[in-house]
């Protein structure tokens, strides 16, 4: 099951079940603390995992990020703070390495790779 915010993208990938959220990007689960919303928007992802039967089924979750989509007009592009200004790259910096959010995130994380049997890298070269 994928829960997605790009539903071009998973849709290309062929993945096997889809719930999508018309929410920028990096907001796949809902807005930050805002856990009814959260646990809203997760009860209807696990719902369409089990009703969707065809693969390649993508369910759009019918929530909405603002009363309209203009938020949609400023996404991905640089923030121009006024005009004529030059625009900030105020993305989140990227990482070669995993990031993770607590050391026992990345504890479990490498234990489980420790034997090089983990079943999500099954046939990944190490």
């Amino acid at each position: 099951m994928s829960m997605t915010s790009a539903r071009d993208i998973s849709a290309s990938a062929g993945v096997p079940r889809g719930a999508f959220l018309d929410y920028p990007l990096g907001h796949t689960a809902g807005r930050p603390n805002e856990p009814e919303l959260n646990h809203s928007i997760m009860a209807d992802t696990l719902a369409a995992f089990e009703a969707i039967d065809e693969p390649g089924t993508i369910v759009d979750l019918s929530y909405h990020w603002a009363s309209s989509d203009e938020w949609k007009d400023g996404a991905m592009r640089p923030f121009v703070p006024h005009p004529g200004a030059a625009a900030i790259d105020d993305r989140v910096e990227r990482f070669p390495e995993p990031q993770y959010q607590t050391d026992d995130d990345a504890e479990a994380a490498a234990s489980t790779h420790s034997g090089r049997d983990c079943l999500v890298c099954a046939g990944v070269d190490f």
